[in-house]
């Protein structure tokens, strides 16, 4: 299967643009080929992983050297200092290159929340259903790593971040599009830009696709060439609808059949949760999976740690960690699931987002302790000083430095019998290297 790429380096000059988890493995795939003129690596940082023979090119200045090279593959998490089209080398990455060998069998995932619960679901359900399928992408898998692994009948399920849909000339067979909130404006700088990249999904679709996609961000009529699914939340106009039926329960409409989730005995908690289900039981009936078999698959599915991970308890308080959360929608849902909350954590690197949605809503929810903390929390804490005079309950509002400090605050405050929930609202970057790492961080001061 790894001849496969070789047309598209043949006694090519290559450049690594970057050298992380991605980089490392498009590294072992090229030198195992063998067929390149040359294979070398540009990162900021200087190598801190051992790549014999590469020449590497470092600094500041890193990207100068682009156009010395046939073929760039560019790492999601680097930024062009230029317009892609200004450049004379091709620029690929791992993701476009594995969609041009494969889309036909892959279900391609993206939004800006709940992609990697609805990769993971999906993947399970198939899995169990006896289904020959890989997952990989976004998800922390590289492409690259599972080219052996792939027949002719595999189904892929590729989870997709913005950014490495951003210069994407391919689309995926089944393309899903679970939502998008404002976030990564401090890369893109305009929603615009960043949905115009999250649309990359459909864009280069045919009328033989597929795009299951939630009909508060549908595309522009004419915009989306393949076949659209609508998937709303009591919405009875879409082609599935959550329905939420209070007591009766939370069912799935979709191929004139309804399908009633098992809330009690399944580990995902929340609407938002729901609402990934339904996607998932969508794209199951596309591939032909039976409802039994889905039912199985969602029982043993086993939720990703922290998303509203419930943690444990200390002197009474349930502790939850909801560390994934770096949008206002994100903590809304969290507060909206947990109704015995009594302390939220919210706050992190500020990258410039409208919180105006977040302190309503705070001001309207019962939750009797607000920690604020970082850069965002004290933003936060000074708009609605300034911009809120209605808002309820100011004396619910407690600053916090750091992580560490707000624990402290909320170990203090949190009443014995209820909930203590760290859903930040922003990312942790600048702080932590990423949300995992602040999830520990949260477990490790509340139990130590």
């Amino acid at each position: 299967m790894i001849e496969r790429i070789d047309p598209w380096v043949h006694n090519k000059r290559v450049l690594l643009l970057g050298f992380g988890r991605e980089g490392q493995s498009t590294w072992q795939v090229l030198k195992q080929l063998g067929t390149c003129a040359c294979v070398d690596i540009a990162d900021q940082k200087p190598a801190a992983v051992d790549a014999d023979g590469a020449r590497w090119i470092t600094g500041d200045h890193y990207q100068d050297c682009l156009d010395d090279y046939d073929v760039v593959f560019k790492s999601p998490g680097i930024v062009l200092e230029r317009p892609i089209e200004s450049y004379r080398c091709a620029i690929l990455s791992q993701a476009e290159l594995f969609f041009h060998l494969f889309r036909d069998q892959i279900i391609g995932i993206t939004g800006t929340k709940g992609k990697s619960t609805t990769t993971s679901l999906l993947y399970h359900v198939l899995k169990s259903a006896g289904q020959d399928c890989v997952v990989m992408g976004n998800i922390g898998i590289p492409a690259f790593d599972h080219l052996e692994e792939i027949g002719p009948d595999t189904r892929i399920v590729f989870e997709l971040s913005c950014h490495q849909l951003e210069y994407m000339t391919v689309s995926p067979h089944i393309g899903v599009l679970i939502n998008i909130h404002e976030e990564h404006l401090d890369h893109y700088g305009t929603m615009e830009k960043y949905v115009a990249a999250k649309h990359r999904i459909f864009r280069n679709q045919g009328s033989d696709d597929i795009l299951v996609c939630n009909v508060q961000c549908l595309p522009e009529p004419g915009e989306c060439p393949s076949r659209l699914i609508r998937v709303g939340t009591n919405c009875p106009d879409a082609d599935v609808n959550v329905d939420n039926c209070g007591e009766n329960g939370t069912f799935v409409d979709y191929g004139g059949r309804r399908y009633r989730i098992p809330e009690t005995e399944i580990r995902l908690l929340g609407q938002h949760n729901y609402f990934d289900i339904a996607v998932v039981y969508a794209v199951c009936g596309l591939l032909g999976i039976g409802e039994a078999a889905f039912t199985e698959g969602l029982k043993s599915y086993e939720p990703l740690p922290h998303r509203l991970q419930y943690l444990g308890q200390r002197d009474g308080v349930k502790y939850y960690d909801d560390s994934i959360s770096t949008i206002c929608a994100t903590t809304i849902q969290a507060l909206k699931t947990l109704t015995d909350a009594d302390t939220v954590l919210i706050g992190g690197m500020d990258r410039g987002i409208d919180y105006g949605e977040l302190i309503q809503f705070l001001s309207g929810c019962p939750v009797p302790h607000i920690v604020l903390m970082e850069a965002t929390g004290r933003r936060i804490y000074e708009e609605i000083g300034r911009d809120y005079p209605e808002f309820a309950g100011r004396d619910r509002l407690i600053l916090a430095d750091h992580l560490e400090e707000a624990v402290r605050a909320a170990r203090s405050v949190t009443r014995p019998g209820h909930s203590c929930v760290l859903s930040p609202a922003a990312a942790s970057y600048g702080i932590f290297r990423n949300f995992e790492e602040r999830g520990e961080a949260f477990t490790r001061y509340v139990f130590e």
